[in-house]
């Protein structure tokens, strides 16, 4: 480790941090040369792809991801898709490269001016080194600190002149460092927090995407069973932290204030686990809780639990706190709640599909392990009631309801999970946000499914326009496009389908393919709440 160039790379290894998602420039390319043999490249078209396809790596894998940007432009083009990252908890060291330090304060050009500010508030940390000697140690508290609890990115400016220095005495130590979280609630916490949902009448569990994070699922499961109360997943829902035939298994909840509280209505006891206390969306004032609710949120974020504007939280360690609590709560003896009944069966048009019919062919079709991610935002509740999401780790929605994750994101997942089969569902609209992850996809031969629901509109989008009444709004429909056309110019085989039929074939010769495929079905338009 005779240089910061040989020191960085060094730590990286030694964290399993040896794929890299970028899309370079000129001040990156002092980092990557001489790239290590034990090292993958993965390249991006646009960096809000590389963000993308890192976060679905960050999430699928739970272990950081490591990201090199451009520069401020390459920074700004990621933003959008930082949104999302931030939102999920997802454990990312960006790095981006600077001008050399002599023309930084001359503002030359690929200068990143006041370069930490520039990805805020959407990292925990941003940093520049202030002398080459401290890159190692600040990429060494970068990895630490985006993987400790609550995780989240975080961002490293590095001026490109700083990898040919020599590194510093102690870089040894560095190599060596490692960083753990613990926290479960002390015996008189532990006390009242059983004693509180043991004295609820009728509680009400709900359940958001840390919970799937931690693979605290099987926790949730056993208090469920113990109290035998329904279960909800919390609003916006990036994650499925809960098996969707499990007859406690309630279903989204609206991100609505006035919503929400009409949903939980009768409730004595809400207990919200791994989620912000809520993620509303849509504007529909009213009670925060319904009449005789109290409200108990246990979070491993400080940030959440200190906004949130009602309730009581205790910060700390959730799969801890959630096995703790479903080992020392009493069985109850009332009934499991009453199943959701099965939804109608649908009757498609000609060459146009309901989306249910595509969810009831995948639930039959795709492996059960199979892994979800889903960018077609006006068919969430058509998925969530017809899919069986029984394993951790099977659903991923951008978080932050930021346009261009679903594309890259599956090619990030399937990149850190290559033994479970990923379905990519794409609306048309959205797809066009990360439309270069098809690139990647065909280059580095990642077997996803995309699956593009074709209706010519954003559907979400239309569904809002009604809402606020702005139905006379323009931009709200996309015509003309031919994802078919589109995938075999990056590379990827297509097929259109429009028929059931045809899509259930599609679909098993997608599945049974070692290269990606995009599936191209035109959609009815349908409701998304």
């Amino acid at each position: 480790m005779k240089t910061i160039h040989s020191a960085a790379y060094a730590l990286l290894r030694r964290h399993g941090m040896t794929t890299i998602f970028g899309n370079p420039g000129s001040n990156e390319l002092p980092f990557l040369k001489s790239f290590p043999e034990d090292f993958q490249y993965v390249l991006g078209l646009h960096e809000g792809a590389v963000v993308g396809m890192a976060d679905g790596y960050a999430l699928a894998s739970g272990k950081p991801a490591f990201v090199n940007l451009h520069a401020a432009a390459g920074t700004g083009n990621g933003m959008g898709a930082l949104t999302n990252s931030w939102y999920s908890h997802s454990p990312l060291v960006i790095t981006a490269g600077q001008q050399v330090r002599p023309m930084i304060g001359v503002e030359a050009m690929l200068a990143n001016v006041d370069a930490t500010q520039l990805p805020k508030p959407l990292v925990k940390w941003s940093y520049e080194p202030a002398n080459a000697q401290d890159v190692p140690r600040a990429l060494s508290q970068a990895i630490h600190y985006a993987n400790t609890t609550p995780k989240a990115p975080v961002y490293l400016s590095i001026p490109y002149d700083d990898w040919d220095q020599p590194s510093g005495p102690g870089v040894e130590h560095l190599i060596e460092r490692d960083v753990q979280t613990a926290g479960t609630p002390d015996a008189r916490q532990l006390q009242v927090l059983v004693q509180q949902v043991q004295d609820a009448r009728n509680p009400v569990l709900v359940l958001g995407p840390d919970v799937d994070a931690t693979l605290s699922n099987d926790h949730a499961v056993d208090l469920a069973d113990k109290l035998r109360m329904p279960v909800w997943i919390a609003p916006s829902a990036s994650r499925c932290p809960f098996p969707t035939r499990h007859p406690s298994f309630r279903g989204v909840l609206p991100a609505a204030i006035a919503g929400i509280s009409k949903t939980l209505q009768g409730h004595d006891l809400i207990i919200v686990v791994g989620a912000p206390v809520f993620r509303y969306h849509q504007f529909a004032p009213g009670d925060y809780l319904p009449v005789g609710a109290q409200l108990l949120h246990i979070t491993s974020d400080p940030l959440e639990a200190t906004r949130a504007p009602m309730g009581h939280a205790l910060v700390g360690d959730i799969r801890e706190t959630l096995r703790v609590l479903a080992e020392e709560v009493v069985q109850q003896s009332r009934p499991y709640p009453e199943a959701l009944a099965a939804p109608e069966c649908v009757t498609d048009e000609p060459h146009h599909l309901h989306p249910e019919t595509l969810f009831d062919v995948l639930d039959a079709v795709a492996p059960h392990d199979a892994i979800y991610v889903k960018e077609s935002t006006s068919t969430t509740t058509a998925f969530w009631q017809r899919m069986n999401l029984r394993h951790p780790g099977s659903y991923y929605f951008p978080a932050a309801g930021g346009l261009g994750f679903g594309l890259p994101a599956a090619v990030g997942v399937q990149l850190a999970q290559p033994q479970r089969r990923v379905v990519a569902l794409i609306g048309d609209g959205s797809a066009n946000y990360g439309i270069t992850a098809l690139w990647t996809a065909a280059q580095y031969r990642v077997p996803v499914v995309f699956i593009i629901l074709k209706n010519g509109t954003y559907g979400a989008l239309r569904w809002f326009a009604g809402v606020l009444k702005a139905e006379d709004s323009p931009g709200l429909d996309v015509p003309g496009l031919d994802f078919c056309a589109i995938a075999k110019g990056y590379g990827v085989k297509a097929v259109h389908t429009d028929t059931r039929d045809s899509f259930e074939a599609a679909l098993r010769t997608a599945l049974d393919a070692n290269e990606p495929t995009v599936i191209e079905v035109p959609t009815l338009t349908i409701q998304p709440h």
